[in-house]
């Protein structure tokens, strides 16, 4: 317990103060700063408007995940929107709350004032913590109404084509956008979770508002590089990049719940870890600006050693070992899905007669820096799709170049013939567009990639 609170016995349990009251006091303190107000309005509004003005220019984001199917349908803004955020926005904004809600009392120099009011560490911590993670939850409710609405305002409810380039339709992508955001948010607690022990543990030292952030930044520059696939499944960072599993079909749901387990660990041992280091903090230091090497080795080690263990049940319950997933078999049954799926899109765009994918029967033959058997991501992919038309002797081929991603997500991009996979506009209802089988975004499943 505190100095202070050993010097200050509460008399009874009944001089405690009551829940309800103090969270209503933490809300109304984290509301009350005007850097909160500004950043709570442009959640709800700024969304909307980048989706909005993005979807009515000739230029997309392509580079972005649905990014390059903005014009066709308003339910890719909001994912557009998502994967920014989950990049940028999420860990900054849990910062900005979180990383702040116990640094504010250093600052100011109220600790004292506020643990006579309420007279129990416990409940001022559980307040603090509810409110800080209340007001994210809002900011996160702000971001995908806005996005949402934006969207369908600017291009419609029109269907989505998922990461298989199979059609999602209207009802069913509405659902899904709204679980990828839900999951996302869930994912998040475990970067608030780390904003609240940075808050605890630096006291009025910046770091403590921006370590949220910083380890947003380690994790994506790791995420950048071909690690194992199962240190990258035990990163909880990881979550941010598997919501995407739900635009599949099958939809990859296991890389989906590693990740949530992953980040619900995170939150629960950061929290804890917060927690201990908040009842056996000296109140009365009033220049107190930081824990200095407690928290190296009260934070930091648990963490560390949470994804040693992560890592190693991933590798035991999955087989995964020291590659990093991407495989040349899992190459060419993604590209040969997605080809058959846009084949019958396109069909459909230029009117001619639809072929289900099993007549298609498309499939594909990879190579990784000109050599078959290639493993592993990177810019030197080459595969040569195949396909067969009921009543047509002949076998049609299409020649794509691929950059894959560590993460799994794949770009392709039609080398030849012109007319199948080459560039050339198609009217389609919601306007012009791209051939859709002139780039083909796709989604290896890591966890689930065949081997050999």
């Amino acid at each position: 317990m505190t100095t202070l609170a050993r010097s200050t016995p509460v008399p009874a349990e009944a001089t405690v103060a009551r829940m309800a009251p103090t969270l209503r006091f933490e809300l109304a303190k984290l509301l009350s700063q005007w850097r909160v107000r500004i950043v709570l309005i442009a959640c709800w509004v700024a969304p909307g408007v980048f989706v909005a003005v993005v979807s009515q220019q000739s230029s997309l984001p392509t580079d972005t995940v649905f990014g390059r199917w903005m014009h066709a349908t308003g339910w890719a803004g909001p994912l557009v929107v998502l994967s920014f955020c989950c990049t940028w926005a999420l860990p900054l904004l849990t910062a900005l709350v979180a990383g702040d809600v116990f640094a504010a009392e250093d600052r100011l120099g109220t600790w004292r004032h506020l643990l006579v009011s309420v007279r129990s560490a416990r409940r001022i911590f559980a307040t603090k913590a509810i409110a800080a993670v209340s007001v994210i939850l809002v900011m996160v409710l702000g971001l995908a109404v806005s996005a949402v609405a934006g969207g369908l305002l600017a291009v419609g409810n029109n269907p989505l084509v998922g990461l298989d380039g199979h059609q999602i339709a209207s009802g069913e992508a509405a659902r899904l956008v709204g679980a990828a955001w839900l999951y996302v948010a869930v994912a998040a607690l475990a970067f608030a979770a780390v904003g609240l022990l940075g808050s605890v543990a630096f006291g009025r030292s910046p770091m403590g508002l921006l370590l949220p952030a910083v380890l947003a930044i380690c994790l994506q520059l790791l995420q950048m590089l071909p690690l194992p696939v199962a240190l990258r499944m035990a990163l909880p960072s990881q979550p941010f990049l598997a919501w995407r599993g739900l635009f599949t079909t099958p939809a990859q749901l296991t890389p989906m719940v590693v990740g949530l387990i992953v980040s619900l660990a995170w939150t629960v041992a950061a929290t804890a870890v917060a927690y201990l280091l908040f009842r056996r903090r000296d109140f009365t230091d009033l220049a107190y600006d930081g824990a200095g090497r407690r928290v190296v080795l009260a934070g930091g080690v648990p963490l560390v050693a949470l994804t040693a263990i992560g890592t190693a049940a991933v590798a035991a319950g999955f087989g995964a070992g020291g590659g990093s997933g991407v495989s040349g078999r899992a190459v060419e049954q993604s590209i040969a899905t997605a080809y058959g799926h846009l084949y019958r899109l396109q069909s459909q765009e230029l009117h001619r007669p639809d072929v289900p994918e099993a007549q298609l029967r498309s499939a594909a033959t990879c190579t990784k820096g000109g050599a078959t058997g290639g493993s592993g991501p990177g810019n030197d992919w080459r595969c040569v799709v195949t396909w067969r038309l009921p009543g047509v002797a002949s076998t049609g081929s299409a020649i794509y170049q691929l950059d894959v991603q560590a993460d799994g997500k794949f770009v392709a991009d039609g080398d030849g013939p012109p007319p199948v996979n080459g560039y050339f506009q198609v009217r389609t209802p919601a306007g012009d567009s791209p051939n859709p089988l002139w780039q083909i975004d796709g989604l290896i499943d890591l966890l689930d990639s065949p081997k050999g």
